[in-house]
């Protein structure tokens, strides 16, 4: 065979495969294609590919050999099983120095092993989170790229030069070690179904509470997207709502309202848990699904249980403006909590994150693109050691703006009867964090009452009997006994 000619190869035509290999190639790249079903390759590079710089490959020694040194070769394959399979039929093919890099949705656990037994035998493993779906890969995706750090110098004109660029500057950055892409790509998707969650909730009290058409709804729409919530998910829902069936009629609304989801928010809403960050907003969302899920149950208890008959009375214009805020309010908590978590993540795993570079990859190209993340970008780069986005004059300023109309906002859903569990847990969080004092008190007392796990005092009480920085036991009925079960655990 003469000298290879393949800069990068790519494992899987579905229509994200295809459209990232098009992308490459639109950029002077030449991509080897390959598919476990070689009759997809044939008929790509009869169609779509013909014509262009790219290269199909009937087998995986096909695939290997007509790849440059070092070979990269991208997995864009089903989660789980199937990277791990075609990892394995890689290696005998490969040679040290060689980068295998998983470009689907994998659970950064995952992609931690697969990156230290890859490490060991001399491979270098990446795994880079893809977001835009179908549009994003053809016209220009955000990359996450992550894993062996002597990966990046050989990658990142190929990433930097197919993503989507944000005033001039590529939504692609390496992100760290291991599997930190993954991480980061878990977690935009953990914001992004915050955001679909608080959206639905606005359309809700549109809908049911202010009575509008799905039309009218649309109209709304398209006028927020002009402002301060200007972004894709708005835009989209713009365009979805305004869609109508073949009777005249608005498909959404004939759309059974049972969510599906593919484990992505449940990860980052378990990660939360497991790192003790007040993810709440994604956590909600992730429920709402849940709750969405069981539709025949919902429908009999629609016919059991009562709620308040309360209709809407006064100016629909001035709710509509109240919502927007509300709306915004509400994810700028969501984002300021998924910092959060990349943040305790950075501590808990080593991982040394560029807060602003992350940013600037979700600001174009990803499903949660806005303007509102150039914002958080500034944020960062003036301030990389930021220790919550609300403290950000620009986020507090809003923040501020909003309140009232988020509050009230609120009430009118109680009032209606209308669920907006991620607007009142965004607002629960806000009200939460701004607290000096909690009721944990009281929580660790009763905790020392019945299990005496015991307490710490604060230090305005400390005493002989009270020591500061002590985990206390106190003997509260006199009859319980001076051993404590555990130490004070936050």
């Amino acid at each position: 065979m003469s000298d290879p000619k393949g800069d990068i190869g790519l494992i899987g035509l579905a229509v994200m495969g295809q459209n990232l290999i098009l992308n490459a190639a639109d950029h002077g790249y030449t991509v080897v294609a390959y598919n476990r079903t070689v009759s997809k390759v044939d008929h790509f590079m009869e169609n779509e590919a013909k014509g262009k710089s790219i290269i199909g490959a009937r087998s995986i020694q096909e695939l290997v050999a007509n790849l440059k040194r070092p070979r990269r070769i991208i997995l864009l394959v089903k989660a789980g099983a199937a990277v791990d399979a075609f990892i394995d039929q890689l290696l005998p093919h490969l040679e040290k120095g060689d980068i295998i890099i998983d470009g689907g949705n994998s659970h950064f656990p995952d992609s931690n092993r697969r990156y230290e037994q890859l490490k060991e035998k001399g491979f270098l493993f990446v795994g880079s989170g893809v977001s835009g779906g179908e549009e994003g890969a053809r016209n220009g995706p955000s990359l996450m790229p992550g894993g062996h750090p002597d990966a990046w110098p050989h990658l990142k004109n190929i990433f930097q030069d197919i993503a989507a660029k944000s005033d001039g500057e590529p939504c692609c950055d390496w992100v760290g070690p291991s599997g930190s892409g993954h991480y980061v790509k878990m977690v935009h998707n953990g914001i992004e179904y915050g955001d679909m969650q608080l959206i639905c909730e606005a359309y809700d009290l549109l809908k049911r509470g202010v009575g509008l058409s799905d039309n009218e709804i649309s109209e709304v729409f398209a006028k927020w997207n002009t402002g301060v919530l200007d972004s894709y998910l708005i835009e989209i829902t713009r365009d979805v709502l305004s869609y109508n069936d073949e009777d005249g009629k608005a498909l959404v609304s004939k759309i059974m309202d049972r969510a599906g989801q593919k484990g992505t928010g449940k990860w980052t809403a378990i990660n939360a848990l497991d790192l003790g960050m007040p993810v709440t907003l994604i956590g909600e969302a992730v429920f709402s699904r849940n709750l969405s899920a069981i539709k025949e149950e919902r429908e009999r208890a629609s016919k059991i249980l009562s709620g308040p008959t309360a209709k809407f009375t006064g100016d629909k214009q001035q709710f509509i403006d109240e919502l927007e805020q509300a709306l915004y309010a509400s994810k700028i908590i969501s984002y300021a909590q998924g910092f959060m978590l990349i943040r305790e993540a950075g501590l808990e795993y080593g991982w040394d994150f560029n807060n602003a570079g992350i940013a600037l990859m979700w600001r174009g190209g990803c499903i949660i693109r806005s303007v509102f993340l150039g914002e958080i970008t500034k944020a960062y780069r003036a301030n990389p050691k930021l220790e919550n986005l609300l403290f950000e004059p620009f986020f507090k300023n809003a923040i501020d703006k909003a309140q009232a109309s988020w509050r009230k906002t609120i009430g009118t859903a109680i009032a209606w009867g209308i669920p907006t569990p991620a607007f009142s847990t965004a607002l629960s969080f806000y009200d939460g964090y701004r607290s000096a004092r909690l009721p944990a008190n009281l929580l660790q007392a009763q905790r020392d009452y019945f299990g005496a796990h015991t307490f710490r005092v604060l230090p305005e009480f400390a005493s002989k009997r009270l020591p500061l920085d002590k985990d206390i036991h106190i003997n509260w009925t006199g009859t319980g006994g001076d051993v404590a079960a555990s130490t004070y655990d936050a």
